[in-house]
This record gives structure tokens, sequence and C-alpha cells, in this order.
């Protein structure tokens, strides 16, 4: 399987690969030239999506989320202008929305749908209302891709991109993809529907994620082709220059460690299935909120900075007092959102 040295190419025209600050970004060392267009996001969480906008040349205004912490680490990294800290149920309800945010190019989001994901319970958890995590209210997860559709209808976005769960396109949840289509077609827009895999989009993960491209009808605006298809970045040279620390395995877990080759995980003898050891010479494994990857030589989990270059996290992100897995879990790879930012802009938005 081809791969490459990990590293960040220089020019300004060039994809970034390998690590990277949002320092540099803001002086305009790295990253696509400033194209004009503008973009605002809904459930940014830690804001991947909205540093691979940026990284693309892209203007981010701000966004809505409803997770306080994760507010918190946004504005302290992305300094957004326009910032919502409410469901998106009541943002659509505002009736002072800056002008500002009505001549979007782009609409992004990433509605929380961890009932379709292929780890739990899935079906069973079709309409319940709880919670996403500890500190939010209790909402229906199932139906906030709706509310964010609603969002698109009252914004009229050029585009709108929504990233979610595999989940989405197997077995029974294929009827709620149907909903979405035809509640994007009754809000004015055309829907394509994508399975990316970020290990062929500069990101050294396996992470198969569904992209929602919807276009605005009266644009007549043409279907995205999206061809993305990078040499993969192993784990092994992803770490290249880290120390080799993290926190050790009980000796219970390095029993069970022992027994799985790399690649695998728990779940193969039958335990802790959301423990995984990675492959040093293959991307990592899905990193997830919960999942606790484990080094293929040595017994341990990994490291913080480990988990920055598997999800193309920037090296100076300040996470606050919040989990680095956790909040590298619930976002979108940064670079994965560079890659579909810049076929947007290339060629759709380059026509207008």
């Amino acid at each position: 399987m081809p791969q490459v040295r990990f590293f960040i190419r220089k020019t300004k025209m060039s994809l970034i690969t390998g690590p990277w600050t949002l320092k540099d970004l803001k002086a305009g060392k790295i990253g696509a030239p400033k194209n004009g267009l503008k973009v605002f996001s809904c459930f940014h969480c830690g804001g991947g999506s909205s540093m691979g906008y940026k990284l693309a040349g892209f203007d981010v205004l701000g966004g809505v989320e409803i997770d306080p912490k994760m507010m918190a680490i946004y504005r302290k990294n992305l300094n957004p202008v326009f910032s919502y800290e409410m469901p998106i149920q009541e943002f659509k309800l505002r009736k002072d929305i800056p002008e500002e945010l009505f001549n979007l190019d782009i609409l992004d989001g990433s509605p929380p749908c961890s009932s379709f994901s292929m780890a739990g319970s899935r079906e069973d958890a079709w309409g319940e209302n709880k919670k996403f995590r500890e500190g939010q209210a209790k909402q229906i997860l199932d139906d906030l891709f709706f509310h964010f559709i609603d969002v698109a209808k009252i914004l009229k976005p050029k585009i709108v991109i929504a990233e979610n769960v595999k989940g989405l396109i197997i077995g029974n949840a294929k009827g709620y993809v149907k909903e979405i289509f035809e509640g994007f077609r009754k809000a004015g827009y055309e829907t394509q529907l994508f399975l990316f895999n970020a290990s062929k989009m500069g990101v050294p993960q396996a992470r198969e994620r569904t992209f929602f491209i919807a276009r605005r009808i009266d644009l007549n605006l043409p279907k995205l082709i999206p061809m993305f298809n990078e040499p993969i970045i192993s784990a092994r040279i992803c770490f290249k220059g880290i120390k080799n620390n993290g926190p050790k395995l009980t000796e219970k877990f390095k029993s069970y460690w022992s027994k799985i080759i790399p690649g695998k995980g728990l779940g193969e003898i039958g335990k802790y299935n959301a423990h995984k050891k990675i492959h040093p010479d293959r991307p990592a494994l899905t990193q997830t909120g919960s999942l606790r990857h484990m080094h293929w030589k040595h017994p341990r989990y990994l490291n913080d900075m480990e988990i920055i270059r598997l999800q193309s996290f920037p090296e100076d992100y300040n996470f606050l007092d919040q989990s680095v897995g956790y909040v590298c879990g619930m976002s979108v790879p940064p670079f994965m959102m560079q890659r579909v930012a810049k076929e947007i802009h290339k060629q759709l938005l380059t026509l207008r």
C-alpha cells in the first residue's frame, strides 16, 4: 500500500499533510489563500470542520453549539464573530439573526446522530429523548438533522454540507436518509450523498463518514464529482518525533493486549471492544469520543499528541480542561474537511 512521508507542505496552494499550528494558519504561512467565501457551522463541537474550511481559504463566521464546554473551546481557538451557545431548535426561531448569515456560501453541520452509529443498540435508541453528553439538555437526536435543514431553509446558503456517521446508510436507517433528501428538496436543495474515507484525504485514520452535499436548486450548480485517493499515512509515520509515553495498561489489560494482533480490538477475544490496538503500517482505526487506542508495540494507550496527529488537529490547539480524546473523537478531522471544501470551491463556487 503506497504511503507518504508525514510532513507539511509549505506552499499556500498545497493541501496540508502533517503537523501544523493555528499560529501558522493565522499568519498565512500555511493553507490556501483567502477566497472570500463565507461559512457558518452548526453542531461544531471543537471546530474540526471549521479549521478545515480555514485551511481551504474560507472565512468561518462562527456557529451554533449546545455544549457549553465545547463552545468554550471553540471560542478560545477560533475567535468566531457570531457565536450562539444554544440548541439549534432555539437558534432557528431567532428574529435577530445577522444579515451576514443570510449571504453564506456554505452552511456546515454535523447533526449528532449517535443513535445511528455502527456501535451500540442503534434501532433500540431511535426516537429516545436523551442527552448527547453530560451538561447538555435532553433532546431527540434523530430530529436534529431536520432542525438543521430548517436553518438552511431560513438562511438559504448556496451549499449545505452535513457530515455524519456511516451508520446512516446501513440497514433500516436508509429510510431516514430518504427523509433527509426529501427535507432538503422541500427546502429548495438538490442533494448528493457520499461516503468518504479520511485515510484517502490526508488523515492518518481510516475514518469513514457520510457527507450530504446539497446545492440550492435555483442556482443550477453542477453535481460535485469528488476524487479523493491520496496515499495513506501510517500510524508509524504519523507518530514520528513524538515521545514514547502514554497511560500504561493495567496488568489485566496488558494480558488482553498481548493476545491480539495490531489492527484488532479486544472484542476479538470477547472483551472491551472499545479498546483497539493500532497497526504501525496502516492508518489508525477510527477515533471516537470513547475509543481507547492502544500502541502496537508498547502496552500503553496513546498519548495526547498521538491522538492530535491522528485527527489532524493543530498542535497548538487549546483543549482547556477537556479530554483530548473526546474532543478529537467528536470532531471532523480538519484535513478531511479541507479536501471537501477545496473541491466545493473549485467545482461549484468558482462558477458564481
